[in-house]
């Protein structure tokens, strides 16, 4: 049986839904009540791991073609594969009381993630593609994809907050987005992902992904955020990994450590 590809997923379930999703983001994104605050999920230890997981970090590519801005660590499995290939600026914490209090504050603010009451329940498998989202916490009882850009409205407040409750899996097409605007910040970003998370190749992603499962980051993607697995593994492949800041220094400081990024890498 041959496998079947994203695009052609994304495409058959898009063909179905498309009527139904434009209707569904005319009645209700346009009309949001946004007047509840969404607080922030509390990391605790983890909130310093640019990527933490579960079941060992591997880091494919040349040598030094990741760039990680941020702690590293994994348990209970504690291999990390491919250190040659990664420029840390953090710290490798491996599988040490550091990374295991971690894990634990992790399990805590998935769960809290998880809790939350959804502002929008989006029909199952749907691609976010397109959508202008102010403030509030988003729920599909399957999966979230990401085919082109999805931009993140913070209405002038630098507290917004997002919460995307992904039943199964969050996975981003090649050269996708997630582009903040009006104090939006991608320390505010969160999402709780029932399975597994895949970066397409070249995306630029935003947010803290707290997955049960694994994350992958295919080549060139670019993560303003955490990779955080509760139970798998994470793989990364000549990416970018910034732990955000609060405050307008999170961006500039993610485009200056591509930017040297790419640099050395045609040294």
């Amino acid at each position: 049986m041959k496998p079947i590809k994203l695009p052609t997923i994304i495409s058959s379930f898009n063909k179905r839904l498309a009527t139904g999703l434009s209707l569904f983001a005319a009645s209700t994104f346009l009309i949001q009540d946004t007047s509840a605050t969404v607080l922030a999920l509390d990391l605790g230890e983890a909130s310093s791991f640019a990527v933490l997981a579960g079941a060992g970090i591997t880091a494919a590519g040349p040598v030094n073609s990741t760039l990680i801005r941020g702690d590293i660590g994994s348990f209970a499995v504690t291999s990390i594969t491919g250190l040659e290939n990664v420029v840390l600026n953090g710290v490798n914490h491996a599988g040490d009381a550091v990374t295991q209090s971690a894990k634990l504050d992790l399990g805590a603010a998935y769960t809290d993630a998880a809790s939350r009451t959804p502002l929008v329940t989006f029909p199952p498998i749907s691609d976010l593609s397109g959508l202008t989202l102010a403030t509030g916490v988003y729920k599909n009882s399957s999966s979230f994809f990401l085919t082109g850009t999805l931009t993140l409205d913070g209405g002038g407040d630098p507290n917004s907050v997002w919460i995307f409750q992904a039943g199964t899996t969050l996975i981003t097409g090649v050269g996708s987005s997630v582009t903040l605007t009006n104090g939006a910040q991608a320390s505010n970003v969160f999402w709780q992902v029932g399975s597994s998370a895949t970066l397409g190749v070249g995306s630029d992603f935003v947010g803290s992904i707290l997955a049960q499962e694994s994350i992958t980051l295919n080549t060139s993607a670019t993560l303003a955020g955490r990779a955080l697995t509760l139970n798998g593994a994470v793989t990364m492949d000549n990416n970018l990994v910034t732990v955000p800041e609060t405050g307008s220094s999170t961006l500039l400081g993610t485009g200056i450590a591509l930017l040297a990024l790419k640099r050395r890498k045609r040294i």
